[in-house]
């Protein structure tokens, strides 16, 4: 038997008069509200005595029956026990779907929300956390729960609680429950934890009004039909409805989720059990993750939200005179300052030196090929050579461009014809060139796919691989949905930073310009190279793969949102192989 939990939303009845004297969508608000309050303050009656309860997880014995339905408590047992009221998930949604200002509100109410989980309970205290998070964000442009909380997510997946349900055996008799709404936790389940489509999430929904989330939410009419069959087959003690309970921690907290009264038995492990169990490893991510959005670097804990906010004023302050520093001193004096107030760089193997000439032949500029990690690639490359450089960029906002400190950059309409003719006068003219092949950032450690068009202009002189790596304590310096024009002040406001830059040996590309070598063979092991420096691993993925994921486009003409969840689910990003 598989359980499936469709989707769709309930309709509250109510007399006709009221539907005349109010609008329909301050009808459906108030309805919506009335009847959340309603299922919250009346809970069912039991239709069963309690699950029976076992202080350990379940063993594969008892999983391995054929009729057996495990119930998997997502938010106790498969994640890190340390957000007990999901706080930092509801932060992230705050920030990253909102703003600032919705982030700093709900950590002021958090004191309260606190009182009221432990007054209330834990479902009190995550209505009360989404109903700040979600009321007045759009429907349709929100992406959080695909682009940024899966990174978070899976950090904090443990890797003995993935194993045990993992015995369940058959997907379709696993139902997924978490107190999170569903798009906030659906997207890492299906996308990143590959739960099979046959298997059932029972998770409330955010109820809408005119496209927009009001900050309500509860379960669908067919979850709660569902439950209810469930329940009175379980009742019977027919062996072909065996559900068992999965959670951990000492709060109990599932024992109240409607899902425990269809268990008959609950396995709940100690929680200096849990204390033992490891976090999943990233080789271990049963779907790498490649690509993540979001302007925070770090969990937002209650401890760090607060940490952030108090230093938000600085930092912004301080990115300004960063920047200003970089922009008025020489680089030998410039960095020195700024390595004063918490952003460093570390240089590692020897650039080439300026003016090479062969054989009497004029001097041609050099050529660098580097992975992208920030906006500010061409300007540590530029300090690293301490020599001005001509950075080359598909795309790049004309705040950023007016306060590049190497001069502006060089712009390509992604003609290969042009772009590459462009390049080519500014070598013949002297200039060294910065080039980025990936055509985008990637803040993991995957490489992606190096476009060919750089190893066919190296010529006799040859490529320069520069292998890049960034750390940032707060904030990330890139975006893939918000405004690009801010990112380098997000990257200069962070309290402490640093890039490091490695110049590797040079890699001979005069066989591409006698054509006794493919140039994407020379890109291919340009990419490699950089990647084994840096520990990385090569993807053949690119730039519209990225933004596919991420924004819902290809990276170049926005395209129209999504209409549906199911259409949204279907967006396919190639996990990473190795270079071809």
């Amino acid at each position: 038997m598989q359980h499936q939990l469709p989707h769709s939303s309930r309709s509250t009845r109510s007399p006709s008069m009221a539907k005349k004297m109010l609008p329909a969508a301050a009808y459906e608000l108030f309805s919506s509200l009335l009847h959340t309050v309603t299922v919250t303050a009346r809970p069912p009656p039991p239709t069963r005595s309690s699950p029976t309860v076992h202080r350990c997880a379940p063993p594969a014995a008892r999983l391995a029956g054929e009729g057996t339905t495990l119930v998997v408590d997502v938010d106790g047992a498969l994640l890190l026990p340390r957000h007990t009221l999901l706080f930092a998930y509801f932060m992230l949604v705050a920030i990253e779907a909102g703003s600032f200002l919705r982030g700093l509100v709900l950590l002021l109410l958090y004191p309260v929300i606190s009182c009221l989980g432990a007054l209330a309970g834990r479902d009190a205290a995550v209505r009360a956390m989404a109903a700040v998070a979600f009321c007045g964000l759009r429907e349709g442009t929100f992406r959080a729960g695909r682009a940024v909380l899966p990174r978070w997510l899976l950090e904090d997946v443990q890797a003995e609680a993935l194993k045990v349900t993992r015995r369940a055996g058959d997907p379709a008799r696993v139902v997924w429950a978490s107190a999170m709404p569903r798009v906030m936790v659906e997207p890492f389940l299906r996308e990143y934890l590959q739960v099979s489509p046959a298997a059932a999430v029972a998770v409330r929904e955010m109820k809408t009004v005119w496209g927009f989330y009001t900050g309500l939410m509860e379960y669908d009419c067919d979850v709660r039909e569902d439950m209810s069959v469930l329940r009175q087959k379980t009742a019977a003690g027919g062996d072909d409805d065996d559900v068992v309970g999965f959670s951990a921690g000492d709060s109990m907290e599932f024992l109240c989720s409607p899902l425990s009264s269809i268990c008959k038995e609950l396995y709940v492990v100690h929680t200096e059990e849990q204390s033992k169990w490891r976090r999943l490893a990233r080789r271990d991510y049963p779907r790498p993750l490649v690509f993540h959005d979001g302007r925070l670097a770090f969990l937002p804990t209650p401890l760090g939200a607060v940490a952030m906010f108090t230093w938000l004023p600085l930092g912004a302050a301080l990115s300004v005179v960063r920047l200003a520093v970089a922009m008025a001193l020489p680089y030998r004096y410039a960095t020195a300052i700024l390595a004063a107030t918490g952003q460093s760089w570390r240089l590692r193997g020897a650039p080439p030196p300026a003016n090479i000439r062969r054989g009497g032949a004029a001097s041609s500029g050099e050529l660098y090929a580097c992975n992208h990690r920030t906006l500010i690639d061409p300007v540590y490359v530029s300090i690293a050579l301490d020599r001005r450089v001509r950075a080359v960029s598909y795309s790049l906002s004309r705040v950023s461009d007016a306060l590049s400190p190497i001069g502006p950059t060089v712009h390509l309409v992604r003609d290969r014809s042009r772009d590459g003719a462009a390049m080519a006068r500014l070598l013949g003219a002297g200039d060294s060139v910065v080039v980025c092949p990936e055509g985008t950032t990637c803040r993991e450690p995957y490489l992606l796919r190096f476009s060919p068009l750089f190893a066919e202009l190296g010529g006799d002189r040859g490529v320069v691989p520069v292998a890049l790596a960034v750390e940032s304590s707060m904030f990330h310096g890139t975006t893939a949905s918000g405004w690009k024009g801010v990112d380098p002040f997000y990257y200069l406001a962070n309290p402490r930073m640093c890039y490091t830059v490695e110049f590797l040996d040079r890699v001979d590309t005069a066989a591409v310009a006698e054509g006794k070598a493919a140039s994407t063979d020379v890109a291919n092991a340009v990419q490699r190279r950089i990647a084994a420096a840096l520990g990385y691993e090569c993807t053949m993925l690119t730039r519209k793969d990225k933004y596919l994921m991420l924004v819902g486009n290809d990276g170049v003409v926005a395209a129209p949102p999504r209409r549906t969840r199911a259409d949204d689910m279907r967006v396919p990003v190639r996990a990473p192989t190795g270079c071809t």
